[in-house]
């Protein structure tokens, strides 16, 4: 996706007022995959100097709330935002550098891993997702330390 129009097409299907700040933050996501709310802030103020901080937080709150996009946040790291939804996919986080990536989901369909309890419900929970993070190294960190410099 990488038209204004089709962010405000994605805002009216999902009952949202379209306003210059939802598109502009829903383009910084669409853009900047795993971001933090500084890096989306930042990128939105290139195109809305005046937007404040408060605002990026507000519009991210709503495109979450109607499933727009997704918040992920690592053991230890701060929320960052994907446009990736839906799809019941993980994560694998590089130890070192801290980068994310995605990872299609390891076995079958959403929740993706199934419970103790064949019927999916876990004392009355009706599971619709599985959250998976794997940890290591990326690419380039390995090749760091196997080097002999540190990432």
């Amino acid at each position: 996706m990488s038209s204004g129009s089709g962010f405000a097409d994605l805002l009216r299907d999902a009952a949202l007022r379209v306003t210059r700040p939802r598109i502009a933050v829903l383009e910084a996501v669409h853009l900047h995959p795993h971001a933090d709310t500084e890096t989306l802030f930042t990128a939105v103020r290139t195109d809305l100097p005046d937007v404040s901080r408060q605002a990026v937080y507000d519009v991210l709150n709503a495109l979450t709330a109607v499933g727009l996009v997704r918040r992920i946040q690592p053991s230890g790291s701060v929320a960052r935002y994907e446009s990736r939804v839906g799809d019941n996919h993980h994560h694998v986080v590089c130890r070192s550098c801290g980068v994310i990536a995605d990872i299609d989901c390891a076995v079958g369909e959403a929740p993706c891993l199934t419970p103790s309890d064949a019927e999916g419900r876990l004392d009355g929970y009706v599971l619709d997702e599985a959250e998976v993070i794997y940890w290591g190294l990326c690419p380039d960190c390995s090749t760091s330390i196997t080097s002999g410099s540190r990432p």
